[in-house]
C-alpha cells in the first residue's frame, strides 16, 4: 500500500483547498477496535512529544521535523482504514498574513493533526495549558514549537499573557491557534466558547479563521486520569475531519458569534452534539 507523504498532502491541500484519503492509500478493511489498535495508533500520536524532546536535546528540532512527527498520525489513521477529510482550506490559502485560528476541542488528536496542516500556510504559535509545556524534557521543545502556556487559574493573567506574548508574535507574522473551549468538551456549546481569541484578533488587527474538527476516532477516555484519559479506544471506522471556515473580520463579539455559528453548523452537519 502506497502511503501519503507530507509533501503529497501539502501539494494537494494547496492546489485544491482540501484533501481526502485516496482509496489506494488506506487499508481496504478497517482495523477492528481493540487494545492493539488503540495502542498502535496512540503511539503515533504520543510519540510526537518524545521525538520533539530528543530532537531539541540534539539541537535538531525544526518546524519541518515537528510537522513530519505530527503527520505520522495521518499516515497511521489511513493505514488502519480511516478516511481523513479536509475541506475549505482555500480560505486560508487565499489570505496572505497572520490570523487567529479558533478551533473546537474534541480530543488530543487535533492538537497533533492541526500543526502539520497550519504550518503549510506559515509559522504558528499555539496556546496550551501550562502543565503540557512542563512535561519532562519538553520545556525547551515547547518553546521552540511556539507553544504559549497559560495557567487557567486566573483569567485576567491568561488574558494578559495572550495579549502580550501572542500579540508580539502576530506582529512578527506568526499565526496563533486557540482552542476557544479551553478544555476538551463532549458537547460544543456557546457557554464554553471563550472570547480570548477574538479579543486578541481585534486588538492585533488580524482576522479570525474558525476551524471545525471531528476527531472522535480517538475520544477522551471517560473517567480516565492523567495521560490515560487522553487516549480512548480507537475506532478506525470513524472519519477524521478538519474543516476551515471563512476569514472573519470585525469587532470581537461579531467574530466570536460568527466563528461559533460556523463551527456549530459543520458539527451539526456531521451529526455531533451541539448546544446554543
Amino acid at each position: 500500500m502506497t502511503q501519503t507523504t507530507l509533501e503529497m498532502f501539502r501539494e494537494e491541500l494547496l492546489r485544491t483547498g482540501g484533501y481526502r484519503t485516496p482509496p489506494e492509500r488506506k487499508a481496504t478493511v478497517p482495523r477492528k477496535k481493540g487494545w492493539l489498535t488503540t495502542l498502535g495508533f496512540t503511539w503515533s500520536v504520543f510519540s510526537v512529544f518524545p521525538y520533539c524532546a530528543v530532537s531539541e536535546a540534539l539541537r535538531r528540532l525544526t518546524t519541518d521535523k515537528w510537522a513530519h512527527y505530527c503527520f505520522a498520525s495521518l499516515r497511521k489513521a489511513e493505514k488502519y482504514g480511516t478516511d481523513v477529510i479536509m475541506d475549505g482550506w482555500n480560505n486560508r490559502r487565499d489570505y496572505d498574513g497572520p490570523v487567529v485560528y479558533l478551533a473546537n476541542h474534541m480530543s488530543t488528536l487535533e492538537t497533533v493533526m492541526l500543526p502539520f496542516v497550519l504550518l503549510t500556510y506559515g509559522p504558528i504559535g499555539t496556546v496550551v495549558k501550562q502543565s503540557l509545556s512542563h512535561l519532562p524534557f519538553l520545556t525547551r521543545a515547547a518553546a521552540h514549537m511556539g507553544l504559549v502556556p497559560i495557567g487557567r487559574k486566573s483569567p485576567r493573567e491568561d488574558l494578559m499573557t495572550i495579549f502580550n506574548v501572542c500579540g508580539q508574535r502576530i506582529k512578527e507574522g506568526i499565526s496563533i491557534t486557540i482552542y476557544a473551549q479551553g478544555t476538551r468538551q463532549p458537547v460544543f456549546s456557546r457557554k464554553s466558547w471563550g472570547s480570548i481569541g477574538t479579543k486578541l484578533a481585534e486588538r492585533s488587527g488580524v482576522p479570525v479563521v474558525p476551524i471545525a474538527v471531528k476527531t472522535d476516532m480517538q475520544p477522551t477516555r471517560p473517567g480516565g486520569k492523567g495521560w490515560f484519559k487522553d487516549f480512548g479506544t480507537v475506532d478506525p471506522c470513524k472519519t477524521i475531519r478538519l474543516s476551515c471556515g471563512p476569514v472573519l473580520t470585525g469587532k470581537s463579539k461579531e467574530m466570536q458569534q460568527a466563528s461559533f455559528d460556523w463551527i456549530k453548523s459543520r458539527l451539526d452537519e456531521w451529526g455531533l452534539p451541539t448546544e446554543g
